[in-house]
């Protein structure tokens, strides 16, 4: 049996900067009507760089959350942007680093069940020193740890950020010695 839902009626109900939202009209597998509410949004990318031994981490407030976060370098992507072309631009806007070569390492569905947003997670190659430049209205502070150190945020619950937490861990099951 296929599992596939059909759209019969996109409806949105707002439309912004940054995500839309809608409350379609869709069709279940056996046919039957039901509503499917979705935010849309275009997706993120983000960086894993570990540069000199020690992983760059940004700690900013999240508005949503109504408190800072430990992250590693991310951003919105542009309509029709590359995610390896955007990671680079965020981990240079935000670190002031540059990666010779971003590795993808995942393709991240954060919440599947009511967004499509995808978070490409890379790892930056033959990093060098470049210039910060942060985005107008943009507030963060670089911190550099060893990875053994951010994975212990982790394991304390001081880091919560999910793509973090698995570039953390993906980081530290390829490079164990």
């Amino acid at each position: 049996m296929s599992l596939q839902e059909k759209t019969v009626r996109r409806n949105y109900i707002y439309r912004g900067k940054i995500i839309n939202l809608r409350c379609d009209d869709a069709e279940l597998p056996d046919g039957r009507p039901c509503k499917r509410e979705l935010v849309e949004h275009p997706g993120g990318a983000s960086v894993l760089c570990v540069f000199e031994g020690r992983v760059a981490l940004v700690r900013q407030f999240r508005y949503a959350y109504g408190e800072e976060l430990w992250e590693i370098p991310a951003g919105k992507l542009n309509p029709g942007e590359d995610p390896m072309l955007a990671a680079g631009r965020e981990l240079e806007e935000e670190t002031g680093l540059i990666a010779e070569q971003l590795r993808l390492l995942y393709t991240l569905y954060p919440t599947p069940g009511y967004t499509n947003e995808r978070i490409y997670i890379y790892e930056a190659q033959g990093v060098r020193r470049g210039r910060q430049h942060l985005d107008e209205g943009e507030f963060l502070n670089v911190e550099f740890m060893t990875p053994e150190e951010a994975l212990r945020l982790v394991d304390c619950g001081q880091i919560r950020d999910a793509k973090t937490i698995v570039a953390l861990q993906a980081y530290e099951r390829t490079h164990r010695r």
